[in-house]
């Protein structure tokens, strides 16, 4: 059986990161894993989404709308756009950090309102304010890690296999902080 993961956010989130952390521990786990990344403009605050597919035979790496099995957002905008890709029975695990995009910023769109109610009401949603989270911790760049270990609770390996991956994966030196930052959010 496959297992379908998204990670969605704006450029810079650490999106790309995530998916390396992800594409390890499924490769150690011995799966088949595919990895697909479509940038819209990272640089300048785009939509950055990544496919994660792992399982005993992958054939290709897309995620089709309706067949993820955990969407993993890091802005909430990010999460209303692509909750559709969810399966029935899909999670949602989303960081409640707002980015305004240039069209709100130019005043040619407004931001929407009440995004956390209207997903609710639609899916299994799990939020964080990882953000806060991470500052906490003294480094506001591990979010992204800590939204990465709520989501871990709903895949299939465990916490110390992704501790591992972790310290394998990040710079040596922001091993201890990310580690620290999966736990946060793997103990939330």
């Amino acid at each position: 059986m496959t297992k379908n993961i998204m990670i969605v956010g704006v450029g810079g989130q650490g999106t790309l990161l995530t998916s390396r952390i992800l594409g390890g521990i499924t490769l150690e786990a011995g799966y088949d894993v595919k990895l697909s990344e479509v940038h819209g403009m990272a640089q300048r605050g785009g939509s950055v989404v990544t496919f994660v597919r792992y399982g005993e035979n992958v054939a290709e790496p897309i995620v089709e709308e309706g067949q993820a099995d955990v969407l993993i957002a890091f802005e909430m905008l990010e999460a209303l756009r692509y909750a559709h890709f969810l399966k029935n029975d899909g999670v949602l695990i989303a960081n409640e950090q707002q980015i305004e995009p240039i069209t709100v910023v130019t005043g040619a769109a407004k931001y929407p309102e009440n995004i956390i109610e209207g997903l609710e009401k639609e899916y299994t949603l799990y939020k964080v304010n990882a953000m806060e989270e991470a500052k906490k911790l003294g480094n506001s760049k591990v979010f992204n890690i800590i939204v990465l270990g709520m989501a871990a609770k709903h895949m299939d390996f465990s916490k110390e296999a992704w501790l591992k991956v972790i310290e394998k994966t990040v710079p040596p030196k922001t091993v201890e902080i990310n580690q620290k930052a999966f736990l946060k959010g793997y103990e939330s």
